[in-house]
């Protein structure tokens, strides 16, 4: 889980946490310090960018203030959509490790399992194998018979 404190600690550094009045039934004031956190704090830049541009993604806000350069309200619109959207892309980033390390930590005790069973199968079957003496010939059996093993 050492990813989910290195999530912990870049979240925290950045002090970036809710509006003090909340949003979107989001809770006020709280700091985003997790991974499911930083999911939320990216759904309402999402909406709230969706908001300022009128629906509009960054590449149609910029295509827009591409051709009309002298609107001040376009740049605007632009400079706020590529600012929410970069903040949002690394929010979601940083859920995205926070969940890859369920996912790495689930794998590695599927496979410390498989390890142990493997190894337990395989000491099962050396200590019988060890149990167990087949002779290479009759004559061998009647000279060194095995202990519960009748002689023919």
């Amino acid at each position: 889980m050492h990813g989910q404190h290195e999530v912990t600690g870049q979240l925290t550094e950045q002090l970036i946490s809710f509006p003090a009045h909340g949003s979107s039934g989001l809770p006020a004031a709280q700091a985003a310090y997790a991974g499911p956190q930083a999911k939320a704090y990216a759904d309402m830049i999402e909406t709230h960018v969706k908001e300022a541009t009128g629906g509009k993604t960054y590449s149609q806000v910029s295509a827009a203030a591409m051709a009309a350069p002298t609107d001040t309200k376009l740049a605007g619109e632009k400079q706020t959509a590529f600012m929410g959207e970069s903040l949002r892309g690394s929010l979601m980033g940083a859920y995205q490790a926070w969940e890859v390390t369920y996912l790495v930590t689930g794998l590695s005790l599927a496979f410390l399992g498989i390890g142990v069973a493997t190894l337990a199968v395989t000491g099962l079957t050396e200590i019988s194998r060890r149990k167990m003496h087949i002779p290479d010939t009759i004559a061998a059996l009647a000279e060194n018979p095995s202990p519960g093993q009748p002689l023919m």
